[in-house]
């Protein structure tokens, strides 16, 4: 598997990482307890099988034009499925475009991941993976009722076989 991934200004993921070490002090899962060096907060744009030819090229032009992208948190919440804690982002219009335009570069594809396509996704950054929603409203409680801003400032994608990640783009570049 091959994603392409926004990365967080150093404020934004600061936040983040405060919210994950307050749910893991009130004995809630959260992702500070993932010690993998590539876990740190990011946006999931798209995940695939493999890259096609050049793409890794386009998305690199396509995230150097968009970043840095200014973002804010939104309420967190249980998704569906797996169950993760997330806190929503606010889908402003230049997030949507450019995930919009990372689907076109990766049109046809092998493996693409339906629940990131457009029209089916929803922006977050995790917090928890298989999160009880009976804890939901405690998780607010503890994580905050903030609603931080900053931006992605940077694009990287993770090789599932390898469990690495390579940085795709940044801003600037």
């Amino acid at each position: 598997m091959r994603t392409v991934e926004l990365v967080c200004c150093p404020q934004l993921e600061a936040a983040v990482r405060a919210g994950w070490d307050r749910l893991a002090a009130a004995g809630l899962p959260s992702l500070a307890r993932n010690t993998h060096p590539t876990n740190r907060p990011h946006l999931t744009l798209a995940a695939v099988d493999e890259f096609p030819p050049g793409a890794r090229r386009r998305l690199a032009a396509l995230v150097g034009r968009a970043l840095p992208l200014p973002v804010r948190l939104d309420r967190i919440a249980v998704l569906d499925g797996s169950a993760p804690l997330v806190w929503l982002l606010r889908p402003e219009p230049a997030l949507t475009a450019l995930h919009e335009a990372v689907w076109d570069v990766l049109a046809g594809a092998d493996g693409q991941r339906p629940w990131h396509a457009p029209g089916r996704w929803v922006p977050h950054l995790s917090l928890a993976l298989r999160f009880r929603a009976a804890d939901r409203r405690l998780a607010r409680a503890v994580v905050g009722v903030d609603r931080p801003a900053g931006e992605f400032v940077a694009a990287r994608s993770y090789d599932g076989a390898t469990r690495t990640v390579g940085l795709l783009g940044s801003a600037g570049s």
